[in-house]
């Protein structure tokens, strides 16, 4: 026992051991403090061991010290209470393995509880509940919302052992987004120490061990699209209606206070509002036209592509970050490509076009999200998995970075009918598209005759249109790929399980006769 501010603590009674002090790592921490868990943390780094103990020093005042630093893993598993619950906030791949080989190599026990919070690949989660299961229970809660979220409320998406998911449901619960259960508006404090207690939290169980990290990955995928149709949505205002940037700012500011309210459509305000300090200039305007990937737009693109999932819009926005950085070669072609020239608008037209972009930018967005849980629905029965869309749109409400306002109508869709196939068939959002549609196609017409890319955009119509299309022109394809491939076709007038082959060379083989 020692004496801290006059108040005795006991070292070794921690509730939690946490591992990994980066930004993410800290703030959660810190998050658990304030919901009255006691933690012992431990980073590679002292320095960042340092900072958090004295963070916490700072935020308590003269209360009692909530966290305690450890020079060591023994250490930590010394100071917190068996059954252990070990939380790691470390970068996804090897660094895991070699936190969970420590742990063991410490005396971690078969019944403690190691959860790793990190962007790790879904398949790599699978592989560590099986690898680590007599040593340990691995595992996984992804989390959403960045720094500030992980500080003050983060989205969470546990999986793994559903005994595990017992032991942990109260504390995941307690830092979780919270959102009044009857708007499904964020219930927020930004104050430290005093968070928020009331409201539906934005943590559920999802399903076994691979799962939360897989939901959490098309959330990124999602995360991809919207923002770029919102990019596309300023390209459009900024290039084709000459509007500066604190204009297209005070539109999305409009925008936001309606039904494309969203965390994303806030900041990107904000953003647009921004000068620099060293020029004087927006700031958007001296921001390199080149974005980078961590990887989980990709993983989403790949996946949709190997279970069949019609995923082009978040696909058009991960190859959109491609693109884009192709700097040095679209500075040279655009000295060489020539486009259309941008009809001259009057106030009037311009407005009118502005009017138009918010539901195009509307019922794109749409697309995005049912295409993200058409994905899920696809995934899920390949694996086994017993997903509720219904509870995944509702912890996207507060918290992660896609959180927003008609997410509590998407949770209502799948609350209405399970078995929805699609989100466009929902009755609401059918009726959403069916009313804005033709200023979505307008738009998207008015960007390509004034030659503005709007790859995520044109996609989502797309991806509308074949949706509810009855026929497709797949039946030449069955044509094209049984003529040079023998491959086999169906047809419309037999049982589907039957394959037919045309003997396609036979100079017999019947031929409609060409009128010249």
């Amino acid at each position: 026992m020692q004496k801290e501010d006059g108040k005795q603590k006991n070292e070794l009674d921690c509730n939690i051991g946490f591992i990994g002090l980066g930004v993410m790592g800290a703030n959660l921490t810190l998050n658990l403090a304030d919901h009255g868990y006691r933690v012992a943390c431990f980073d590679l780094d002292q320095s960042k061991v340092d900072a958090i103990v004295a963070k916490d020093a700072d935020e308590r005042g003269d209360a009692e010290a909530r966290i305690t630093g450890c020079s060591s893993y023994t250490e930590l598993l010394n100071k917190v209470k068996s059954p252990r619950l070990i939380i790691l906030s470390v970068p996804a791949g090897d660094p895991v393995d070699n936190v969970c080989q420590h742990l063991i190599d410490a005396g971690v026990h078969a019944d403690d509880i190691v959860v790793d919070t990190g962007n790790s690949l879904w398949t790599d989660s699978v592989a560590r509940e099986e690898k680590y299961k007599s040593k340990f229970i691995f595992f996984t809660t992804a989390v959403s919302g960045g720094e500030v979220g992980a500080r003050f409320g983060p989205s969470l998406m546990p999986s793994g052992n559903p005994y595990a998911w017992t032991r942990i449901e109260p504390v995941l619960k307690a830092i979780a987004a919270k959102v009044d259960p009857e708007t499904g508006k964020p219930l927020e404090s930004l104050i430290p120490g005093k968070p928020v207690l009331d409201g539906e939290p934005c943590a559920t169980y999802i399903g076994p061990n691979g799962a939360g990290h897989y939901v959490k990955m098309v959330h990124n995928g999602i995360e991809y699209a919207d923002m770029q149709l919102i990019c596309e949505t300023y390209q459009a205002m900024r290039t084709a209606l000459h509007m500066a940037p604190a204009e297209i700012a005070e539109v999305f500011r409009r925008w936001n206070e309606g039904k494309l309210n969203s965390y994303l459509i806030e900041i990107s305000a904000e953003v647009l509002e921004q000068m620099d300090p060293e020029t004087s200039q927006p700031l958007v305007d001296v921001i390199l036209d080149q974005a980078g990937q961590k990887g989980t737009g990709l993983w989403t693109a790949v996946s949709a592509l190997q279970v069949g999932s019609p995923a082009q819009t978040i696909t058009s926005a991960v190859f959109a970050r491609s693109l884009s950085s192709l700097k040095d070669e679209r500075v040279q072609a655009s000295k060489i490509l020539k486009g259309p020239n941008a009809p001259v608008l009057s106030d009037e037209q311009k407005l009118a076009a502005v009017n138009k972009l918010e539901q195009a930018l509307y019922c794109s967005k749409i697309c995005a999200y049912a295409q993200g849980f058409q994905l899920m629905s696809l995934a899920a029965k390949e694996h086994g998995w017993d997903l509720q869309f219904g509870d995944i749109a509702k912890i996207w409400r507060a918290g992660c970075i896609i959180r927003a306002e008609f997410l509590q109508s998407i949770a209502r869709a799948y609350e209405n009918n399970e078995s929805l196939p699609n989100l466009l068939m929902d009755p609401f959002f059918a009726d959403q598209i069916t009313q804005y549609q033709l200023d979505w196609r307008e738009s998207i017409s008015q960007a390509s005759l004034a030659g503005i890319p709007c790859p995520a955009m044109m996609s989502a119509l797309s991806y509308y249109d074949s949706y509810r299309t009855a026929v497709l022109p797949a039946n030449l394809l069955q044509g094209q790929r049984d003529y040079f491939g023998a491959h086999t076709y169906q047809r419309v007038d037999k049982p589907a399980s039957k394959r037919f082959h045309l003997e396609w060379s036979d100079p017999a083989r019947p031929q409609v006769a060409i009128k010249r």
